[in-house]
């Protein structure tokens, strides 16, 4: 499950890396104005029982997954999201966002956004440049869709304490949008959770650190098996 502007090139590099124990699938969130229906698509599409990875606006999806048909879920990855809705500042941010691009202003990912989303050795090169090419495929009309949604989502920390298989929730040691508190709240509310935390890097690991990004899911893969 990818994040806000981003499409299937954030796990591009998991899925090629993991196709020998798993069949990768991810799913497209750019179709949809509320998370609710972003589940109800991917669960019409999904094989009868998952395991369920996601990141950042992905993660606000998985939690509605696990609302809507929890008993498909065989174990559960959050990467870089929170469980608790948007506080008052950044609400305002997405209405000035969206009021923005209704002025037809979408400018996507811009160099001076990109130090928001990624570490700072990383804000020039080619993963600066993969996450900026990634908004502009989304576009503005999905975008507007994907704030929508995010600003009408659930809270889910009530939930949390329901989720009984295993997970692993993992966060870049330098992220701004969902800090490593996010995480730390998350893990410590799932039972049956795992923590990891990615060193020098920022809200994307699966492009910012693919291979340990890699190793991470492959771990969780093999060790969170259903008997």
């Amino acid at each position: 499950m990818p994040g806000l502007l981003c499409d299937e090139v954030l796990w591009r590099q998991q899925a090629d890396a993991l196709a020998d124990i798993a069949d990768p699938v991810i799913a497209d969130l750019t179709l949809d104005d509320s998370i609710a229906a972003m589940a109800e698509r991917t669960l019409a599409s999904s094989p009868e029982r998952f395991a369920l990875a996601a990141l950042s606006m992905g993660g606000y999806v998985a939690f509605e997954i696990l609302r809507q048909a929890p008993q498909r879920v065989t174990r559960l990855a959050l990467l870089d999201t929170s469980a608790a809705p948007d506080d008052d500042i950044r609400t305002k941010q997405r209405i000035a966002g969206i009021a923005s691009l209704q002025a037809g202003k979408f400018s996507g990912v811009t160099n001076r956004l990109l130090p928001q989303l990624v570490h700072a050795s990383h804000v020039t090169g080619p993963v600066g440049e993969v996450v900026k090419s990634m908004a502009q495929r989304v576009g503005d009309a999905a975008f507007l869709r994907q704030q929508t949604a995010i600003l009408r989502r659930r809270d889910s920390r009530p939930l949390l304490h329901e989720i009984s298989v295993p997970a692993l929730v993992a966060v870049g040691d330098s992220d701004r949008l969902t800090p490593v508190a996010d995480a730390v709240e998350i893990h410590r509310a799932i039972a049956a959770a795992k923590l990891h935390i990615f060193r020098q890097c920022g809200h994307l690991p699966p492009l910012e650190s693919p291979e340990e990004t890699n190793e991470v899911l492959r771990e969780w893969l093999r060790e969170c098996a259903t008997p």
